[in-house]
């Protein structure tokens, strides 16, 4: 058993989680109840499922990986699940620090919970 990957599966299902709960309460809703026209609002809606899933999968990923350590795959996908959560972060990351708010680090901090699923995979990856 590969105790990293193990940690990295059991955080990335903490993340899932929080977006389910979180986001559904804090971006859905109030995506769903805004002005916008409804077909953009039926996409980022969609759009926000799939991350929900694409967050599952890739923590289940995660799990299998920690339990069938020393596969040839391991690595290489492991590899692969870190490369998706650091994008993920850095995606974040720019686009609160170009929008130019105060403390812009705190206003979408999702990427504080995204960095350490990359590190704790990455340390189980090698």
């Amino acid at each position: 058993m590969n105790g990293w990957l193990l940690a990295a599966g059991i955080t990335a299902f903490g993340v899932a989680v929080a977006h389910i709960v979180g986001g559904h309460r804090d971006v859905v809703r109030p995506l769903l109840s805004c002005g916008l026209a409804e077909e953009p609002k039926r996409v980022l809606h969609a759009v926000w499922h799939m991350v929900s899933v694409d967050l599952v999968l890739s923590a289940a990923a995660l799990i299998y990986l920690a339990v069938a350590d020393g596969t040839s795959a391991t690595g290489p996908m492991a590899w692969f699940v870190a490369a998706h959560f650091v994008a993920y972060a850095v995606a974040f990351l720019v686009v609160t620090l170009s929008v130019g708010w105060p403390k812009p680090l705190l206003r979408l901090p999702q990427w504080i919970l995204l960095l350490p699923v990359a590190v704790l995979t990455g340390a189980g990856a090698t």
